[in-house]
């Protein structure tokens, strides 16, 4: 295999990690009764590892152009072991040792990930996936996660999945271009210029109205302000998403998304009342996938900030301020807009798009990521043992 070049959302995160920023997500998969003990998930690994390629490759290239080359060293031994000593872990012993795993970095001279298995003391295993950001984001790494680990049974592979989509995809666009009515007989040119005019002045307020969303300031400092270090601590907490969505949905019509921010506003509330007395809101940044069926690129995904109103003390009230705030997002697909917008800026300047880049991440931008990443749909296994849970 060639050497594949990195995109530019992958080298922007490859330059991003420095001594305190770590480049990796982690994954935590708890796998239940009869989960597999080391050998077997080695020989799981091995023998899945060619469904995904990008997996046995390294950092190649130079160091303005890196791209993907295969590692001719590669060996599953070096990617998937044990927590030393392998004792069974609690729940707290089991915290440590995630935050303790995500701390180390990940050697760039081997592919950029690793996972490691820890016991737990009621007879499950936790594996502990650590994956760089550049080699897959939330979506592209449960994509692998389905190739590399869960039983075929109860996963169909990315192939099945994309002849699904190029069997069906013709005919359902055969048909939209069959109902599609005939085009309306052409304005005369007056009509036309006045009505091009009101659409150009609809554009160019709806492009004010995403750079201020967008690119704002944040209106206060943040607590979360402060020197970064290498020390990390990992929290799990575990709600059903059905009873979620359909209260939310209940409520005012919101969805399980706006939920999740708004359980995030009212955690980040009381917190911040606990140790930092009042604060009006903090302004998120929450990422939305782009991929679509069939694709193989491991980053593409976009994102668009908004603030949690924390000052509001009812979760009802705050739940559909939150939701109006997303509505008004998602119609005027902000984050299809940033994605866009950068491309533009790369192709007239990428010094300009470097620079809008790094404007983004100035730490007054934002306060906090808030991500949420869709698990698989059904019940998993992994040889034969269920994947009772899966934090992200």
């Amino acid at each position: 295999m060639d050497g594949i070049p990195l995109g530019p959302e992958d080298r922007a995160i490859l330059a991003l990690e420095s001594e305190t920023v770590a480049g990796h997500t982690c994954k935590i998969v708890r796998v239940g009764a009869g989960a597999p003990d080391l050998g077997a998930l080695r020989a799981r690994v091995a023998e899945r590892i060619a469904r995904v390629p990008l997996l046995s490759c390294r950092l190649g290239g130079l160091p303005g152009a890196p791209c993907w080359v295969p590692d001719p060293d590669f060996a599953v031994e070096r990617h998937v072991g044990a927590l030393k000593p392998p004792q069974p872990c609690d729940r707290r012993a089991m915290l440590t040792a995630v935050g303790a795993l995500f701390e180390q970095r990940l050697p760039r001279d081997r592919p950029l990930w690793r996972i490691d298995t820890v016991p737990l003391d009621d007879g499950a295993v936790a594996l502990v996936w650590r994956i760089h950001h550049s080699l897959a984001d939330g979506t592209t790494a449960l994509r692998y996660a389905r190739e590399l680990l869960w039983d075929d049974a109860d996963a169909p592979s990315a192939d099945a999945a994309r002849r699904t989509v190029a069997s069906t995809r013709p005919g359902a666009e055969a048909a939209a271009r069959d109902a599609a009515p005939a085009p309306p007989p052409s304005e005369d040119a007056a009509r036309g210029a006045e009505a091009h005019a009101r659409d150009d002045a609809r554009r160019r307020r709806h492009l004010a109205a995403f750079l201020e969303r967008e690119y704002a300031r944040s209106r206060a400092p943040s607590p979360f302000d402060g020197a970064i270090g290498r020390r990390r601590e990992v929290g799990l907490a575990t709600a059903s998403l059905p009873q979620l969505h359909d209260a939310a949905q209940a409520q005012c019509g919101a969805t399980v998304n706006d939920a999740v921010l708004a359980v995030v506003a009212g955690a980040l509330r009381r917190w911040i009342e606990r140790h930092h007395g009042t604060l009006d809101g903090v302004r998120v940044r929450v990422p939305v996938s782009l991929h679509h069926d069939g694709d193989a690129t491991a980053n593409s995904d976009s994102f668009f900030a908004l603030q949690l109103p924390l000052d509001e003390p009812d979760p009802c009230t705050r739940l559909s301020a939150i939701h109006a705030a997303t509505t008004t997002r998602k119609a005027d697909h902000d984050a299809e807009s940033r994605a866009e917008l950068l491309r533009e800026l790369g192709r007239a300047s990428p010094r300009l798009r470097d620079f809008a880049t790094r404007l983004e991440r100035n730490p007054r931008r934002f306060a906090l990521s808030v991500s949420n990443v869709r698990g698989p749909r059904a019940a998993v296994r992994l040889l034969g043992a269920p994947v009772e849970r899966l934090h992200s």
